[in-house]
């Protein structure tokens, strides 16, 4: 065999290992499509998901050490678990999206505050939260956005208040909890109410009475500065007529005099 005719025999050898052209440019737009995502944004595709029987889907994330809800969850989640990750926070519209969503566990995470409408879309369909091993104090009406579901609320530093108060009763406690939520705080601490179960306190004792005599406290100085600001005026305004009154009355008897 002639030099030529191997070195025409090795070039086609190198063409039929070298990639095609075709995979090359699929692989270049799957990397492209990755760099497109928020670097702070999680993927889903980190959780595991299998399939139910009534065909929703079970979506566990747990032990992750997530920072934040995975994005592009399916909307046919029905069962979510991210125990056991790093969350601190739930901004607004966290699962808006999962309109089928039947439970959802964020125990054993470092969550210490829930942004209001963190639970948006889910008052019809969610029926267990669990909130249990968290860094929770404040519970707000406004975040539950209508939520009626079974939840274990345990384990957390509570701080008993009005706005605590007002959220209970959209919630049904596990009733083998309820020795557990406890007050580590309270509006009423000279009660007795630190170290009480929560659900006792909020029976027996009415927490949105300090706020209703703050308020009514607050109304009555107003009131106060304002009469104290008319009658104050309306002093002033006596005077100053009196000393008009008094000054015409001089200058009358001074034209007398002058025309005597």
């Amino acid at each position: 065999m002639s030099s030529s005719a191997a070195q025409i025999i090795r070039l086609l050898l190198l063409l039929l290992i070298l990639p095609l052209p075709n995979l090359v440019m699929t692989s270049s737009a799957f990397t492209v499509s990755r760099s497109q995502c928020p670097i702070d944004s999680v993927p889903a595709d980190v959780c595991q998901q299998s399939e139910m029987m009534d065909g929703g889907l079970m979506v566990r994330c747990s032990g992750l050490r997530l920072t934040q809800v995975p994005v592009g969850l399916s909307n046919l989640t029905v069962r979510l678990f991210l125990d056991k990750n790093l969350l601190s926070s739930l901004p607004a519209d966290s699962f808006s999206d999962l309109f089928l969503l039947d439970e959802l566990d964020l125990s054993h995470n470092q969550l210490s505050s829930l942004e209001a409408g963190c639970f948006r879309g889910l008052a019809s369909s969610l029926r267990f939260l669990d909130l249990s091993s968290n860094r929770l104090s404040l519970l707000d009406p406004a975040v539950l956005s209508g939520l009626r579901a079974h939840a274990n609320l345990t384990h957390n530093p509570w701080h008993c208040d009005c706005r605590m108060q007002l959220s209970m009763p959209q919630l049904a406690l596990d009733p083998s909890s309820l020795a557990e939520v406890i007050c580590q705080t309270s509006d009423l601490p000279n009660l007795g109410a630190v170290g009480m179960p929560v659900v006792l306190l909020v029976e027996d004792w009415d927490l949105c009475l300090s706020v209703r005599r703050t308020t009514d406290v607050v109304m009555l100085v107003i009131m106060f500065i304002w009469f104290s600001t008319v009658i104050s005026y309306l002093v002033y305004y006596i005077r100053q007529n009196q000393e008009d009154a008094r000054r015409h009355m001089e200058y009358l008897k001074s034209l007398q005099s002058l025309q005597v």
